[in-house]
């Protein structure tokens, strides 16, 4: 009864269950009571992949769910659609998450709500803490640099950039117009901001939702990014001019690995199985010689990208590790192609989903190819890894902007996937000059990740926000 209790809610999708369930297990190590709420979907499938005995493990960190408002999908074992998930939430969950806080504070078992940590995504949750007289902080979960360009959709949209004239400006050079009205970020181009903008209609569900809820966050007590400031610095500092308490708090899994007596490290985020074999296929292999492929949980790509990605691996002569969804190839044809899997079949291998941060952390990994999506970004600099750069959507090609110009840690991919600049890219990576000046260049920011100040930012948040 005497421990503050923090109500933490991501966005229903993997890429933003990961660092809350982080951010959670911290506040937790701080003595907080956790209520983590997840929609009733994803819970299903955290309970598939978890098991109900690590989720119902500890007293004092318990799941609760809501409802998404969506008809049931017809794949239970990948990512809902992002702009329903995003429509929908905001039209139907304030109702059964206020109901829920009402619940929680009439329990005798535990304190009332004290706190509430939302994803940025979730604003609704602010009428919520508003009307219940809970203070909230906003967790916006892409990078500070990608949150920016967020916030400056409004100054795009002002200035007539977007949205697009026409179809055509995808494709005749428009998108490579220099960004001049962002402060810090000098030499982005349209290319280079979160990919929503890539649209002819002015009612956009992903635009019109990201300009509202980037102006509702200044009603929050707090915004939190999952980052540090020697590698964000500027951004940050521009950021802290529209919100009056920005802390970075990240990396949150080199945070959370560094936790004294963690009894939390079975309580995993992970909607998919992961399967664990390829950390024994990796110790059978030298210092840096395996390239890692993985695009993350919403990417998804053509039948026809997946060949040259493919044969560009095989020609490159490279050993690698590669993840493939059962999600990740749109259509039918999502076979690799036989003859590429004997080609390669002696230094290959193929995951469905596997535990991330420990491929990273494995001395074996030399890069890794990325859809840069934040955790992924952030958890291949943390490990010292550089990457190849294949962007998919939303913020990630500005990550990817930031990763190949600002962090000298990356090398960019067309989006056109061609097996030629696969094959070139990965041998640029693995075993050439640059490949290896990128590697030295990842472990000085490996070092600046590991004495980050943001511990001592977690601090105060805690002590001036939360516990208020």
């Amino acid at each position: 009864m005497q421990k503050p209790h923090a109500v933490c809610i991501p966005f229903p999708a993997q890429g933003h269950i990961n660092p809350m369930l982080k951010l959670a297990k911290i506040l937790h190590s701080k003595g907080f009571h956790i209520t983590f709420v997840n929609t009733e979907f994803n819970h299903q499938r955290l309970l598939k992949s978890q098991g109900l005995n690590v989720l119902n493990r500890y007293e004092s960190f318990q799941f609760q769910t809501i409802p998404d408002g969506l008809p049931p999908p017809k794949n239970v074992d990948a990512t809902q659609d992002i702009a329903s998930l995003c429509k929908s939430t905001y039209e139907t969950c304030l109702g059964p998450f206020k109901t829920l806080i009402m619940k929680l504070n009439e329990s005798r078992t535990m304190r009332p709500v004290s706190c509430i940590v939302a994803d940025g995504s979730m604003g609704f949750t602010l009428d919520a803490a508003d009307e219940l007289g809970i203070t909230e902080v906003l967790f916006w979960t892409p990078s500070a640099c990608g949150f920016l360009a967020y916030t400056h959709y409004e100054t795009l949209w002002e200035k007539g950039l977007i949205p697009l004239k026409d179809h055509a400006d995808l494709t005749n050079g428009y998108l490579d117009t220099i960004i001049e009205c962002i402060p810090s970020m000098k030499g982005l181009r349209l290319k280079d901001m979160p990919a929503f903008i890539r649209t002819t209609n002015p009612d956009d569900i992903m635009i019109n939702f990201i300009i509202r809820e980037t102006k509702r966050t200044s009603k929050a007590r707090a915004l939190i990014l999952n980052t540090f400031d020697d590698l964000e610095y500027d951004v940050l500092k521009e950021l802290s001019s529209i919100y009056p308490q920005v802390y970075s708090i990240g990396p949150l899994n080199t945070l959370v690995n560094k936790l004294v007596n963690n009894d939390m490290q079975l309580l995993g985020s992970s909607l998919w199985k992961e399967e664990t074999e390829c950390l024994q296929w990796l110790d059978s292999k030298q210092v840096n010689s395996v390239v890692y492929i993985n695009f993350g949980s919403i990417t998804v790509m053509t039948p026809q990208q997946l060949v040259e990605f493919s044969w560009g691996l095989a020609n490159s002569n490279q050993t690698f590790l590669w993840v493939i969804r059962p999600d990740l190839v749109s259509g039918d044809s999502s076979m690799l192609p036989p003859e590429f899997v004997e080609a390669t079949k002696d230094r290959s291998m193929f995951a469905s989903w596997c535990p991330q941060e420990k491929v990273l952390n494995h001395p074996s990994i030399g890069g890794f190819l990325t859809h840069c999506g934040w955790n992924s970004t952030l958890e291949s600099i943390s490990c010292g890894i550089p990457m190849i750069c294949w962007p998919f959507f939303a913020e990630q090609q500005t990550n990817c902007w930031y990763i190949c110009n600002q962090w000298g840690i990356g090398i960019e991919m067309d989006d056109d996937v061609d097996r030629k600049q696969v094959e070139k890219l990965v041998k640029i990576l693995m075993a050439e000059k640059k490949g290896e000046e990128l590697r030295e260049r990842a472990r000085v920011w490996k070092k600046k990740a590991e004495s980050s100040s943001s511990w001592l930012n977690i601090d105060k948040l805690i002590d001036q926000i939360l516990l208020i």
